[in-house]
């Protein structure tokens, strides 16, 4: 006797981008840091004496400053693009324009990290 075709149980066909999870928990780790890294800079700023263009240069100038903060901006890159890729695939449903707007969503969040490379290794 053959066995019916149904969707339901351990052998059913499961369709999508398999990616809901992963960007699930990518957003929560990525939040996370954001939070951390605000806790840090919070800290700073209410601890420090000098209110000065060369007291927060001195602070970025620090190499764990600055790795720190270029791994929470680029964590909040990455939040952002889920974010926003969920947005166009929930709401644009011309896959054209969704498919334009991904690739400008792409190509800034590029522009912003090369920028902000340069911005924090440039102090």
């Amino acid at each position: 006797m053959a066995t019916p075709k149904n969707n339901i149980g351990p052998r059913r066909l499961v369709v999508g981008a398999h990616y809901g999870v992963k960007d699930w928990l990518a957003q929560r780790v990525t939040a996370i840091v954001m939070v951390i890294y605000t806790v840090v800079l919070l800290v700073s700023f209410l601890t420090a004496q000098n209110f000065t263009y060369e007291g927060w240069a001195s602070l970025f100038a620090r190499q764990w400053f600055k790795l720190f903060s270029l791994v929470t901006l680029f964590g909040l890159f990455y939040h952002v693009w889920v974010g926003l890729r969920d947005i166009w695939m929930d709401y644009v449903k011309p896959v054209g324009l969704r498919l334009v707007l991904q690739m400008a969503t792409v190509l800034w969040l590029i522009a912003c990290a090369a920028w902000t490379v340069q911005i924090l290794w440039s102090v």
